[in-house]
């Protein structure tokens, strides 16, 4: 059984609607990446495995300082991270095509095969939720969403729907 969600406010801009909408992203999200976790835990990988195996699947050959820049990390984290799905033969580098100093990142097929795993888990959650909430719910969604996203960073959302 479903809980009904009760509409938000014509006053949807006080703070008690706006901390409802934090609280509901906050649980939502925790919800959604929780399952992940666990699928992760038992290989010694977390979270930011994940973002990385995730964006280089829907970027084929994005570099390591695209990828700095969608997860907004150190340098030195995803040096990290990076090295440690190397060794486990999840993803591969070579270099650019102009500059032979960059480092294009793409998955292995053990990496597809995995984020395809990892995937399953998020599609079934989110199609379940999507279902429930209906297509114009949707929308609105995203368009929240968007809207919490720098209008210099939109570019890199635009680039993702070009590959899937």
């Amino acid at each position: 059984m479903t809980a009904q969600i009760s509409p938000a406010s014509p006053l949807f801009l006080r703070e008690d609607e706006i901390r409802r909408g934090v609280e509901l992203l906050y649980f939502g999200y925790s919800n959604l990446i929780r399952s992940i976790d666990q699928m992760l835990e038992p290989q010694g990988l977390g979270r930011a495995h994940h973002r990385a195996l995730y964006f280089i699947s829907r970027q084929p050959d994005l570099t390591v300082s695209e990828l700095l820049r969608v997860l907004a990390i150190t340098k030195q984290s995803l040096g990290r991270v990076l090295n440690e799905l190397i060794e486990r033969k999840y993803i591969e580098t070579s270099p650019g095509i102009r500059d032979r100093r960059q480092k294009l990142l793409r998955l292995t097929e053990s990496g597809v095969a995995l984020e395809a795993e990892l995937f399953r888990a998020l599609r079934e959650r989110m199609a379940a939720a999507y279902t429930q909430a209906g297509q114009g719910s949707v929308t609105g969604f995203w368009r929240v969403l968007e809207g919490l996203i720098p209008v210099e960073d939109r570019s890199m959302v635009a680039a993702l729907r070009g590959n899937g």
